[in-house]
């Protein structure tokens, strides 16, 4: 079961939330085609100084493993840092993969984008 529409297409928006912590809004499915620009974003926010990174999942109708690495990837850039990478997802279909790979246990995940932020 899908939590958006099928079709729903694929985005990705970073911004920044404070200097030193920054925000990615994903939409639509994520995967070996389009989680490249996802990677893009993150490493845009990394090279700009920032340490914390809400990952917002909330319209996403479809993760892969390929968007899963991206996702451990920018753990392992931010760790070094001393910073921190927090997950808003409710959907489905991200729980049950973040689930499925144990990735749960590695990420914080919140339900709504101000908890995640109350959560850097």
């Amino acid at each position: 079961m899908r939590d958006a529409p099928l079709g729903t297409p694929f985005s990705s928006e970073h911004s920044l939330l404070r200097d030193d912590a920054g925000l990615i809004v994903l939409s639509g499915e994520v995967d070996i085609s389009t989680a490249p620009r996802f990677r893009e974003d993150l490493l845009r926010l990394v090279d700009a100084g920032v340490r914390h990174i809400v990952v917002d999942l909330t319209q996403v109708t479809f993760i892969d493993s390929t968007a899963l690495g991206v996702l451990i990837g920018g753990v392992r850039r931010l760790h070094p840092h001393e910073g921190r990478m927090v997950l808003v997802a409710a959907g489905r279909p991200v729980l049950r993969a973040l689930t499925l790979t144990g990735l749960d246990r590695v990420f914080t995940i919140c339900p709504t984008r101000e908890q995640a932020v109350a959560a850097l």
